[in-house]
């Protein structure tokens, strides 16, 4: 009984970027962690901060805000990593904050005007209301393509090697 219930509601994790309100379907979100220490790596695409460690697992690390064309903002105490599952790899997004989890019924999703998210629609899913705001909801199977995820994983690879030398 419980099961129908929760039909037609996806559960989203809500950050901030650019005083504007992101979204992604916490089934995809394995754990927010605070700002950590981020190990760059030369000769990196130009959006991936670099690689972190976590029990053990290197990551590699995404600061959302250049990957969407934004500007840089100076990290806070509320800066967050949100460690997602993107295509069956473990990846940290860098965000400005992040405020609450919350039930959203799909017919409050509707798709993305042109103009959000600095243009990159292809990676947004739809805007859902709630109240009278809105989020900009993420697609994170589309936040990186092909190449860009082959690249990441040379990054874990080589990651792997340099917090083993250390």
């Amino acid at each position: 009984m419980e099961e129908h219930a929760n039909e037609g509601v996806s559960q989203m994790v809500v950050f901030m970027m650019e005083n504007e309100e992101f979204a992604c379907s916490i089934n995809n979100v394995q754990e927010v962690v605070k700002m950590v220490r981020v190990t760059p790596l030369p000769r990196s695409l130009d959006f991936v901060e670099g690689v972190i460690n976590m029990r053990g697992e290197v990551i590699p690390v995404i600061d959302l805000r250049k990957r969407f064309e934004l500007p840089e903002a100076e990290r806070t105490n509320d800066s967050r990593i949100i460690i997602v599952e993107v295509q069956e790899r473990m990846v940290g997004l860098i965000v400005d904050s992040v405020s609450e989890v919350t039930r959203l019924p799909d017919e409050q999703i509707q798709e993305a005007p042109r103009q959000v998210a600095g243009g990159k629609t292809d990676l947004i899913t739809g805007v859902g209301k709630v109240d009278d705001r809105m989020l900009i909801i993420l697609d994170l199977d589309r936040i990186l393509t092909t190449d860009e995820q082959v690249v990441l994983e040379d990054i874990s690879r080589a990651g792997k090697k340099l917090s083993q030398n250390q």
